[in-house]
């Protein structure tokens, strides 16, 4: 968004990952233009949603416990959650347009109704979700932005992790997994200051650091590339 169409009285929020990458097939363009508003979470973007109000989530899933996914990739975590636990619902957050029209494709395959979908940036999410409203919160692979002067660009960061913690529940869990031990490091300092406990749990198996964990692209990319993945897991307090 330039500055000249920037809403008035929104924060002036910096969006460093890509909003668009190759051209989008006829068919995830279809899904995009049927299936999207109908997936949407409510209003959320400063133009549909100026005074910032709360989200009606008891309307949305029917008074289902939420739990939200940051950066869904290609929704195949999002996807299994949804048909493993098709009495919660669940939020997923992607501002990459490729990685919401495969996941829409994947929707419809799947033919979940517990799922909404917010297309762009999460921390505009935060604005209008209600406080203590969320109940477990997934953040896989995130972009590591490995360059020292772009740690301040990743997710755990005061700037995601203070509104993070006001939308979740006392006793609410994060998971976090990443294939950089940087991450891991920077992970380890920043969530505990912002109301997280960490729970040093080790996992029965590196193949599956929860029970209801679903290998993603992601993890098999690291894994061919010689790279360890690690999962963290966190209690809000």
């Amino acid at each position: 968004m330039s500055k000249d169409n920037h809403p008035s009285g929104a924060p002036w929020r910096n969006f460093y990952g890509r909003f668009r990458g190759k051209t989008i097939r006829s068919a995830q363009q279809e899904y995009l233009d049927e299936d999207l508003a109908d997936l949407s979470p409510g209003p959320v973007s400063w133009e549909e949603n100026p005074d910032r109000n709360p989200l009606d989530l008891d309307a949305l899933f029917g008074g289902k416990e939420v739990w939200l996914e940051i950066g869904f990739g290609g929704g195949e975590h999002l996807i299994h959650m949804a048909q493993t636990y098709p009495r919660i619902g669940l939020i997923g957050c992607e501002p990459y347009i490729n990685g919401v029209a495969m996941l829409l494709g994947k929707i419809r395959k799947a033919e979940v109704e517990n799922l909404a979908v917010h297309p762009g940036d999460a921390r505009d999410l935060f604005d209008v979700l209600p406080a203590e409203s969320i109940a477990k919160v997934f953040l896989n692979y995130p972009d590591p932005w490995p360059k020292k002067r772009h740690h301040r660009r990743r997710f755990v960061t005061p700037e995601h992790l203070e509104p993070l913690h006001r939308v979740m529940k006392q006793g609410a869990e994060l998971r976090v997994a990443t294939d950089i031990p940087d991450y891991v490091r920077q992970t380890l300092e920043q969530v505990p200051r912002h109301g997280f406990e960490w729970l040093a749990e080790t996992p029965r198996d590196w193949r599956e650091p929860w029970r209801d964990w679903i290998s993603t692209r992601y993890e098999q990319k690291a894994l061919r590339e010689g790279r360890t993945p690690h999962y963290l897991t966190f209690r809000r307090v």
